[in-house]
């Protein structure tokens, strides 16, 4: 085979790798899920009525004879929780990006707000809601504060980290040319902290998912959060399981989707970088 066919093969053996490597990643990750799940239920001997098995589960999904209708049920309720995910998951990761930047170049901003951000962090989020509900309403932008929130706080911490991080070498280099502080941002500081980003990013889908669910339960009746509050009070248990099942696969397939991602954007901004490190 020549040089030049291996060459053109290469593009499309990383596609095919960064595609299915998810997806095997998913698989591993439900299969232990599922072990531990039936491993649970035998410990503990629970009542059939309430604990629900990944065979019951399947049943009520696939098999049985309103299957289709219960699909119907989850993906109507998922479909509304994955917006407010969606929604509160780039707000919070955009905003501590922004911020971080912020601090890292003024000092002064930083140390002004700071102490801020960690009062308002000590403070439950379901103790925050009421308000946050008060100031924005029951609509889509309060769950997407009350989920940007749950992103927010740690990706700070993170991205400001990796903004300190970046090479003084390459800054210095770059003042003694005569580049103000946003340059040296946009041109040191944010390609180093691309892991930093991306460490945010995986560990902030199930943190939006949990916001988002959260903001549903309290806030606007809708989605799977108030569905599954619904189905504790109406002894709908295989719906409540069902919807816990499916958002564990979301969650999973989500955080290994990011992490193909960051594996494609190492290679360029931090080659000597491994992926989730």
């Amino acid at each position: 085979m020549s040089t030049a066919t291996e060459t053109a093969r290469v593009p499309v053996l990383r596609f095919a790798t960064g595609v299915l490597r998810p997806l095997l990643n998913v698989v591993v990750t439900m299969t232990a899920v599922v072990v531990l799940w039936i491993i649970f239920l035998q410990v503990y001997d629970l009542d059939p009525l309430v604990a629900k098995s990944p065979a019951d589960i399947f049943h009520y999904l696939f098999t049985g004879a309103d299957a289709g209708a219960h699909r119907s049920l989850v993906a109507s309720g998922l479909g509304r929780t994955l917006l407010d995910a969606g929604l509160g998951f780039v707000a919070g990761l955009v905003a501590a990006v922004a911020v971080a930047v912020v601090f890292v170049l003024l000092r002064s901003v930083e140390q002004a707000l700071l102490p801020m951000a960690v009062v308002v962090r000590s403070v439950p989020l379901v103790a925050m809601t009421p308000l946050i509900t008060l100031v924005f309403g029951r609509g889509l932008m309060a769950t997407t504060v009350i989920s940007g929130l749950v992103v927010f706080f740690p990706a700070l911490v993170t991205m400001t980290f990796g903004l300190r991080s970046a090479s003084r070498q390459a800054a210095d280099l770059c003042r003694a040319y005569g580049a103000g502080g946003w340059t040296i941002a946009r041109k040191v500081m944010l390609p180093s902290a691309v892991p930093a980003f991306f460490a945010s990013a995986r560990v902030g889908v199930p943190g939006a998912l949990i916001g988002a669910m959260l903001a549903e339960w309290l806030s606007t009746g809708q989605g799977l959060g108030y569905a599954m509050l619904k189905d504790s009070s109406t002894f709908d248990y295989d719906h409540l399981w069902a919807s816990v099942a499916v958002l564990t696969a979301v969650s999973a397939l989500a955080y290994n989707i990011i992490a193909s991602v960051e594996t494609v954007a190492l290679a360029r901004f931090a080659p000597d970088i491994r992926p989730g490190t």
